[in-house]
């Protein structure tokens, strides 16, 4: 059974802390460049997230085009599980 990990609260940053060193995930670090060997863009978002009792890294970014980018990653070993590409993130004039 996974431990619960809540995005919401102000001690996530504790909580995948204690994941890590013990070795229950990867490092975040080690994720993003992953992500940055795919897409060079700014980092909007990230969140580690139980999803159906899988720990998964969610990082939104956005390219240098304004397009959304959001790639999924089993915190367990790092491995790509989805991607998705979204719409621009321009607001109409």
């Amino acid at each position: 059974m996974l431990p619960a990990v809540s995005c919401a609260g102000s001690d996530d940053h504790d909580v995948a802390k204690k994941l890590k060193e013990t070795g229950k995930i990867v490092s975040l670090e080690q994720v993003l460049a992953n992500v940055r060997a795919r897409q060079s863009g700014r980092i909007l978002e990230i969140e580690l997230k139980n999803k159906r009792d899988q720990l998964v890294y969610e990082i939104e970014m956005i390219d240098d085009e304004g397009k959304v980018h959001e790639y999924f990653y089993d915190a367990r070993d790092g491995r790509l599980i989805w991607e998705e590409y979204g719409e621009s993130e321009e607001t109409p004039e």
